[in-house]
């Protein structure tokens, strides 16, 4: 079963993700995280949602298994989402990471980040 969400399992791995979409959502989670596991299907809905390859990408980063990219980030409390562009973290909605699971401000990040893939996507006749 595909939800849309891109499991990350190493640093090479996300790097390469970061290469080839030009935007992505990373959700930073641990498996024994109770506000991970109850974000996780709204989370997995707007990776459905809104997911355009090679334009939007929605990935799951366990903190435990890939801590190398964790710790790059800086990601102290789960869950952490974050955005990139380019290849380069940026900020959504004026803010750099959504910390916990804050559910209208990562809808309103997964909707913006959406909007704009989907514009990408049809400037380029890709969508």
């Amino acid at each position: 079963m595909s939800d849309g969400v891109k499991h990350i399992n190493s640093a090479q791995e996300f790097a390469t993700l970061l290469n080839t979409t030009q935007y992505v959502v990373a959700d930073f989670y641990a498996d024994w995280c109770g506000p991970c596991k109850a974000i996780a299907p709204m989370y997995a809905q707007f990776a459905k949602t809104f997911s355009i390859p090679n334009f939007l990408a929605f990935a799951k980063i366990n903190v435990d298994s890939v801590q190398q990219v964790a710790q790059h980030y800086r990601v102290s409390a789960m869950p952490t989402f974050l955005f990139f562009k380019d290849g380069k973290q940026v900020a959504v909605n004026g803010s750099i990471m959504i910390q916990g699971a804050d559910a209208n401000s990562l809808r309103a990040a997964a909707e913006k980040m959406g909007r704009l893939a989907k514009e990408k996507a049809a400037a380029t006749g890709s969508s």
